[in-house]
């Protein structure tokens, strides 16, 4: 059987703090094991610096040289075939994998890592030139949007190849479709910072509807009084589910007329593959990585406005034949291009060269 030594300098696979990240980490674990391989989560070290501390980056150095030596002696005994590591970028490289891979002559690929050569001053130069030269030592850097495409195109190593691997559902099936008939549906964690922007845009976005509507809220967080308060003045036309489980989300998903979530500096966001799974037409903000994942269409720029947002609402509640084709078209593009047996095929045709490689 062929081991794999998965690494998420980020967030460990198994943090007991839901997120998006943990999610995917989660996803991409099953996917690459899907044809029989077996994936070993090899370090559980936790390499997010979020606040700029170079005392604290220093730290974490430390620590990663104890697991690099730690690993090189365990996977010396019991040699992966790969080492795969997830998220590397300027807060949370990985000063792991590299080291270990080069001790062991091991073949080193990483997903969906960023590069921001602007930090490489600042209170982050240390990590940012850490994040750099990880993914200079890839072989094989899998990217998930054309924005993160950019700066790795840019700064890309002599002899690596960047491989395009479309965000997906951790599923080879489909979920019962929706028949876009029911209230709208919202999903986001309540917090701080880019989910409250998202909510607010919403809120305002609300105000300008002129149609009949309702909207479902699922999520829940440190922010949902903030929440709440921002849909006060609309009364019993906005109803909250709170943070649901995947059963429940997927009732709610079935049970929408359409999907409505700005996207403020979503990565791409799951829940828009989940909705459009479900064959619901998605309305969001036209941004980097939001766009990688929604049906191809018209999405009204930020700059745009709510007002632009609730135009684009206003037509889909207007009209139920155009919500039923759209959703009918996301969910056949969901189906091609983003469910797991997708991601696996093309995981194992990017690195099944480096395995036969000699060492």
């Amino acid at each position: 059987m062929t081991r794999i030594a998965f690494y998420a300098p980020m967030k460990p696979p198994e943090d007991p703090t839901p997120s998006g990240d943990r999610e995917m980490a989660r996803n991409l674990i099953a996917a690459i094991g899907a044809k029989g391989a077996r994936v070993d989560v090899v370090s559980t070290l936790k390499l997010h610096e979020k606040a700029g501390d170079p005392a604290r980056q220093r730290t974490l150095h430390q620590q990663a040289k104890s697991e690099v030596a730690r690993l090189t002696q365990d996977l010396g005994r019991d040699r992966p075939a790969l080492w795969v590591t997830y998220h590397n970028y300027y807060k949370a490289p990985d000063l792991i994998g590299p080291a270990v891979c080069a001790a062991l002559k091991l073949p080193y690929v990483q997903l969906e890592s960023t590069r921001a050569r602007k930090r490489l001053t600042g209170p982050w130069a240390d990590f940012a030139r850490a994040a750099e030269a990880a993914c200079d030592a890839a072989q094989v850097i899998f990217y998930l949007t054309a924005n993160d495409l950019i700066t790795l195109e840019r700064h890309r190593a002599p002899g690596q190849r960047l491989i395009p691997l479309p965000p997906f559902l951790p599923t080879d099936t489909l979920p019962p479709a929706s028949a876009c008939e029911g209230p709208m549906l919202t999903a986001g964690m309540m917090r701080a910072g880019d989910k409250l922007a998202s909510y607010t845009i919403l809120a305002e976005t609300l105000g300008y509807l002129r149609s009949d509507w309702q909207l479902d809220i699922a999520g829940d967080g440190p922010a949902r009084a903030e929440v709440t308060a921002l849909m006060a003045r609309f009364g019993d036309r906005v109803r909250f589910l709170g943070q649901l489980d995947r059963k429940a989300l997927t009732k709610a998903y079935a049970h929408a007329g359409l999907f409505v979530w700005p996207g403020v500096n979503e990565a791409f966001g799951m829940v828009y593959l989940e909705a459009q799974a479900a064959g619901l037409p998605v309305v969001a903000q036209d941004r980097p990585g939001v766009r990688d994942v929604l049906l191809p269409g018209d999405y009204p720029t930020p700059e745009a406005g709510p007002e632009a947002l609730a135009r684009t609402l206003g037509h889909l509640l207007d009209d139920p034949a155009l919500r039923r084709a759209r959703g009918a078209e996301a969910r056949a593009m969901i189906a091609r291009t983003h469910l797991q047996p997708a991601a696996t095929d093309c995981f194992w045709s990017a690195v099944a060269p480096l395995l036969d490689a000699p060492a």
